[in-house]
């Protein structure tokens, strides 16, 4: 046997070994299972080859012949399945469009088998080291020529859609590895079957197409891993991902770290981490301190720490986490989240809410004073400037209350109206000054001789009027005398004066014990009707001499 006998073999070989190496160097997934099929079945092209050149039976020859050719449009077939599952183009995964695609090449594959009438193939010389090819050749190489040419079409739709750029460096390998296939196999058929009266047998164009692809493929699985779902998923989407993501090993070492964090951080894979390297140094503020101490000390458990880095100017919340494999911890997953706009908004919303606060507590101190101001002008709408005491409005309007309600309920009550003995005489001799001296001291007196219930109010000038509820003639007549005797025996001490001044007072007072003329009367009318009468009393007490108290009963 020539050396053209082995060059098949040869590319088998290589083709096993390419076979053996994917098997053992990755990952094995659901890709990749699909892919050593689909590699496998290239290897048999030049087995079979190989296997007609070594024997000199015509049966054997046809044997390896048909094996080689039904292998072709399996393994056509298998290509653009791999096609469409690399690209994810599932609309031509439908039962018609397969039935379209793949009917033909199981028809091709029988045709091949069955070799009705020798349309497939004649021997030639005897044998099948020559041969002529039929009908059912040429279909089954129309066949593969369709493959070859929807496998492109469906690339080219992934290359124009909008998927992810690792999946289009995925689809350019399989573009390579197709039109290595395909060039070779046109090649082969024009040189040494088109062409085979006029030129001598080029051994091997087909199987080294072949093995050019799988070895475009071999490079692209160990290089770029295009057949890594898992792996391309995790790292498009970490990298996606706005956080900073930092993966260690055991022993400190980065094994992973995405696209945010990169520009932050001189590290790369294989580099050892520190965090003390990345936080602020001295000072160590409390929080950093503590965090470093949990990170050190407590690796099991997740720590976490937010910080102002003054070398980025950025505010960082780092999540540290153990990654944890059947119970035993294998590695560290660190996170990095920028929150420099949410602490601005913290920040922003703490003034605002500070400034808030402010304001209200502004509001708080206007409103007390408004309200202590309101208070102020209701004391002063209801008492007399001078004295404090009550004023006539505000006691006529009690009044007019009271005397209903006493009525009603058939209480007794009393009313007292005083008039300070010649006052006119004291506003004459010592000034008004000294007047109201006289009448603040008096009212300070009778105050502090009244009961807590009673109500003192300024009738007008001198004159008051003192309102005593639940009280009789005669605990009437007993808190009068008190009252003329206390203002009597009190000293009033005038300024720039050697002697003190005394004063007397003269009083009406008013009993009311029976109410049953009353009820025809309005209160106002009634209370009129009431003043009228203990203003009659007190007339006749100062007409009688002064300093004294007349009494009426009704």
């Amino acid at each position: 046997m020539g050396f053209e006998v082995w060059i098949d073999l040869i590319l088998f070989c290589v083709l096993f070994a390419l076979f053996v190496y994917i098997f053992a160097s990755v990952t094995i997934t659901n890709l990749h299972k699909f892919y050593l099929l689909f590699h496998f079945s290239m290897m048999l092209w030049p087995f079979c080859q190989f296997a007609i050149k070594t024997t000199e039976n015509p049966t054997f020859q046809l044997f390896y012949l048909k094996l080689a050719f039904v292998n072709s449009p399996v393994l056509t077939t298998g290509w653009l399945l791999f096609t469409i599952l690399l690209t994810r183009q599932s609309k031509f995964l439908r039962r018609k469009v397969l039935l379209f695609l793949f009917v033909p090449a199981v028809l091709s594959a029988l045709g091949v088998v069955i070799n009705p009438g020798g349309w497939f193939v004649l021997p030639l010389n005897g044998g099948y080291i020559q041969r002529i090819y039929g009908p059912i050749f040429w279909f089954n190489v129309t066949i593969l020529m369709i493959h070859f040419a929807v496998s492109l079409y469906i690339i080219y739709l992934t290359l124009v859609s909008d998927n992810a750029p690792r999946v289009k460096k995925q689809v350019m390998h399989m573009v390579r590895g197709i039109l290595v296939v395909a060039l070779f196999t046109l090649i082969d058929i024009l040189l040494n079957v088109v062409m085979s009266r006029y030129l001598p047998v080029i051994p091997g164009l087909a199987s080294v197409g072949v093995l050019l692809s799988a070895i475009i493929f071999v490079i692209a699985i160990h290089r770029d891993k295009v057949f890594d779902i898992v792996t391309i998923a995790h790292k498009d989407i970490i990298d996606t991902i706005d956080h900073g993501i930092l993966v260690l090993d055991d022993n400190e070492i980065v094994v992973e770290i995405n696209q945010s964090l990169l520009p932050q951080m001189n590290l790369r894979i294989g580099d050892r981490f520190n965090m003390e390297d990345i936080l602020p140094q001295e000072p160590t503020p409390g929080n950093i301190e503590c965090f470093l101490h949990a990170y050190r000390n407590r690796p099991m458990e997740r720590s976490e720490v937010q910080l102002l880095h003054p070398i980025i100017n950025r505010h960082l919340n780092i999540h540290a986490a153990p990654i944890m494999v059947r119970g035993l911890m294998v590695g560290r997953i660190i996170t990095f989240q920028d929150i420099t706009e949410l602490q601005r908004l913290i920040d922003e919303t703490n003034l605002h809410n500070k400034i808030l606060q402010e304001h209200n507590e502004a509001l708080l101190k206007i409103q007390g004073e408004l309200s202590e101001t309101n208070q102020k002008l209701n004391q002063m709408a209801i008492t007399d400037s001078l004295t404090g005491c009550y004023n006539r409005h505000y006691l006529t309007q009690q009044l007019e209350n009271e005397v209903m309600k006493n009525r009603q309920h058939q209480i007794s009550f009393a009313i007292l109206l005083l008039d300070i003995d010649f006052f006119k005489l004291v506003n004459d001799n010592y000034g008004h000054l000294v007047g109201d001296e006289v009448i603040c001291n008096t009212v300070k007196v009778i105050k502090q001789t009244l009961r807590r219930t009673d109500i003192l109010a300024r009738y007008g000038g001198e004159e008051f009027i003192i309102y005593l509820p639940d009280t009789n003639e005669s605990q009437a007549k007993i808190l009068a005398e008190r009252i003329k005797s206390s203002v009597e025996s009190n000293q009033v001490i005038i300024e720039n004066t050697a002697h003190s001044l005394s004063i007397t007072i003269s009083m009406g007072l008013l009993s009311i014990n029976d109410f049953s003329a009353e009820h025809r009367l309005s209160p106002k009318s009634y209370l009129n009707d009431l003043f009228e009468s203990v203003d009659k009393a007190l007339y006749q007490a100062k007409h009688e001499g002064r300093n004294r108290i007349i009494s009426v009963v009704r």
